[in-house]
């Protein structure tokens, strides 16, 4: 067995390459294949390396994760994979790969796998921004009305169960259909088809390859908050920074106000994680493939494995956006409700919604050839610059809406794709803030009232169903999202629009 290093031999493998991202040297773990980078300005490299030392002074892995470092390095390692592997700045530790990572597969290569840890358990968990043509002051009055009506309209919390009416063969049919299920049974406008990442449908979707326990839980949740990181909030534009690109988006002025839902594919999509994982450990004694963490069970693309997995995967996939559309259904009734005027007269289009949590097959140019490539978006999201044809026409001249989600009672954020991302990134950039505590340390140092009283000094209406959610989601849980995405703005991986503040959240 390989003797630990210490922290200063490991940091002899971590370069500073420029103001915004270190390149981490073959040979940092067992088997990398190709180097590792992370993008973080010198306000987030502390918390990278302060957690790499404390790992590397235990004399042994005392459970948990390993640090984010440590994991960009162990999926460099994975068969199959090309050029690096990525992690944003707003990284941190995950199951198999950390949340943050980003890496791509050459799906000729036959070896070449795909990984369930790099998808996550909350399969396209994602978020949708809606505009309205209302601003700050129509609002204001009716705040607490506003967001109570939110609150009552869409289920939130661990157990909650949706209310739009589904069968069995509703579920089958959504599963296969995505957001075209939801425009067939009237809970989602056509644009908001256009207006979304795969146009809200992956196409190579079996829902034979669904377990019958995914669906069982599915079945229920459908139109669900559900809880952790999950919210729908009401939010007020604070800044534009580019005035052409807010423009395109229907974004005008400032205090106009905006509704953002962030959500996944419940139950389901953490079901058929699992059930992969069970399947891939068996797959890769017969293939005789190797990892260096147990967490990064995955089996050949190619074999009936990974097929098998694409496609339950693409069926969660689908199920999150009929999920983020029937809430989108549901806060236009809540706010047509308050309002007394219909969602179209209120202008309450979708921007756009975005995958966090997705493997997608793609064409990318690695060393002057065009390839395809089956890439890992784990809380990452798809960054695609102006005048590809993946993107809305819309935002031809824009580049691709990248929403980044900031934490409860700080500000969110619009930026758009750029050829540089393209290059550097495979067109993926930051997701939101990242954690900075687990869950169980923001319980344990942070006070329920404290958090609450706040968040009411910031003039935020607050409802949540558990209040312990109040301190493990808590600002000081996270990172400072401003910074995460001040570091892929000056990395030049995706480019600073709009900037929103929350007026009120609703949280399981």
């Amino acid at each position: 067995m390989a003797k630990k290093r210490s922290f200063n031999e490991e940091m002899g493998y971590l370069t500073r390459e420029d103001p915004n991202m270190y390149k981490i040297s073959t040979g940092f773990v067992n088997d990398m294949r190709v180097p590792g980078k992370f993008y973080v300005n010198e306000q987030l490299d502390r918390l990278m390396l302060d957690e790499l030392r404390s790992f590397s002074r235990q004399s042994e892995n005392v459970g948990g994760f390993l640090p984010a470092v440590k994991q960009i390095g162990n999926v460099a390692a994975l068969p199959g994979i090309v050029k690096y592997s990525i992690g944003l700045p707003d990284i941190h530790s995950g199951y198999g790969f950390a949340i943050g990572n980003v890496a791509a597969f050459d799906m000729s290569d036959p070896t070449a796998v795909v990984s369930p840890g790099g998808v996550g358990f909350d399969i396209n968990c994602g978020v949708r921004l809606l505009r309205t043509n209302l601003l700050y002051n129509d609002v204001q009055p009716l705040k607490e009305r506003l967001a109570q009506a939110l609150f009552d309209h869409i289920p939130v919390g661990v157990g909650s169960q949706g209310i739009i009416p589904t069968k069995e063969s509703d579920l089958e049919e959504a599963l296969q259909l995505g957001i075209d299920w939801s425009l067939r049974e009237g809970y989602a406008w056509p644009e908001d088809k256009e207006h979304c990442e795969e146009y809200g449908r992956m196409l190579n979707a079996d829902p034979t390859k669904v377990s019958n326990r995914a669906k069982k839980r599915g079945l229920p949740q459908l139109g669900t908050l559900g809880a952790g990181n999950h919210y729908a909030e009401i939010q007020v534009v604070d800044e534009i920074y580019d005035p052409f690109v807010a423009k395109k988006m229907g974004i005008d002025q400032i205090g106009q106000v905006c509704v953002m839902i962030h959500s996944g594919s419940r139950g389901l999509g953490h079901q058929v994680a699992t059930d992969a994982l069970v399947e891939m450990e068996r797959a890769m004694t017969r293939d005789g493939i190797r990892t260096n963490d147990r967490q990064l069970a995955c089996a050949r693309i190619q074999s009936e494995e990974g097929q098998n997995y694409l496609k339950a995967m693409a069926c969660a996939a689908n199920y999150a956006w009929v999920n983020r559309s029937a809430m989108t259904f549901l806060a236009r009734q809540a706010f047509a409700k308050v309002f007394n005027q219909s969602p179209e007269d209120l202008d309450m289009h979708s921007i756009y919604d975005v995958s966090h949590n997705i493997a997608k097959v793609e064409e990318h140019m690695v060393d002057g050839q065009l390839k395809q490539l089956l890439v890992h978006r784990k809380g990452s999201t798809r960054a695609f610059p102006p005048h590809h044809p993946l993107i809305p026409a819309d935002y031809q001249l824009t580049g691709q809406p990248v929403i980044v989600g900031g934490t409860m009672g700080t500000c969110s954020y619009v930026l758009t794709g750029t050829d540089k991302g393209m290059r550097e990134t495979w067109g993926s950039t930051c997701h939101g803030a990242g954690r900075a505590l687990s869950r169980n340390k923001a319980r344990n140092n942070l006070d329920y009232g404290d958090v609450l009283k706040r968040l009411e000094d910031q003039g935020i209406s607050i409802r949540v169903a558990s209040p312990k959610l109040l301190m493990e989601e808590a600002p000081e849980s996270y990172k400072d999202v401003t910074q995460v995405v001040q570091t892929c703005h000056n990395a030049g991986i995706s480019k600073m629009a709009i900037k929103l503040k929350p007026i009120a959240v609703v949280k399981g």
